[in-house]
């Protein structure tokens, strides 16, 4: 990510949160705190439940044409289906941090690895026809009219599924975490983001907030 705020275009229902996560160490390395390693019904949320947010959430990604269900429903929505299932997902510190935030908050969050990342960043609705490669199996995912983070090569994350080409691996130092929140619930994204920060904090993260600037991109 290059110095400077975040360019973010307008968005009537967007209430975005970012954090930028400096590793004391390669991920690999990286203990798990208590609260990242323990099951998440297990701890007290810092969130009231809210019935009404799977709707408000779905709703602010319907803003510019998308169409948020099957399988492009919000990724928080996984994560609850996951649990109910037993099949909580583990894949490293960082990212069940992540996976604990969203599923308490219940908004849908993006981690990216910044080393990754070509050139500016900027959050946009993506043009039509607009695609990329999800998982390692290469499948892929076409995101036209949904909101996403770009790099100079193109989309890299949303609230949906983030790109395959700037995940983390075992030796990312650096990344940024996006909270897809929604001015319905105005502020709860930004408590997503100090909540996920605190528990980045508790294992030698540094954590610093993101500043925006606004983009004229439609």
């Amino acid at each position: 990510m290059t110095s400077g705020p975040l360019r973010v275009a307008p968005h009537a229902r967007l209430d975005l949160a970012a954090r930028c996560i400096t590793l004391p160490c390669p991920l690999a390395e990286l203990p798990a705190s208590v609260r990242i390693a323990a099951d998440p019904r297990e701890l007290d949320s810092p969130f009231e439940a809210r019935a009404d947010l799977r709707q408000a959430v779905r709703d602010m990604l319907r803003l510019g044409g998308f169409k948020p269900s099957g399988r492009s429903k919000p990724a928080c929505e996984y994560l609850v289906r996951a649990l109910e299932e037993e099949r909580w997902p583990r894949i490293n510190p960082v990212v069940d941090a992540c996976n604990l935030v969203s599923w308490q908050s219940q908004l849908p969050m993006s981690v990216v690895d910044l080393a990754k990342t070509q050139g500016a960043l900027e959050v946009r609705i993506a043009a039509p026809g607009t695609r990329y490669v999800f998982n390692p199996a290469g499948q892929e995912i076409d995101v036209t009219a949904l909101i996403c983070l770009f790099d100079a090569a193109g989309p890299i994350a949303n609230a949906v599924k983030d790109a395959q080409r700037t995940k983390t691996d075992p030796q990312s130092r650096t990344l940024l975490a996006l909270v897809w929140g929604t001015q319905s619930h105005q502020g709860r994204a930004e408590r997503a983001a100090q909540s996920f920060g605190e528990l980045l904090a508790e294992v030698g993260a540094s954590v610093d907030a993101v500043a925006f600037a606004a983009s004229d991109a439609g």
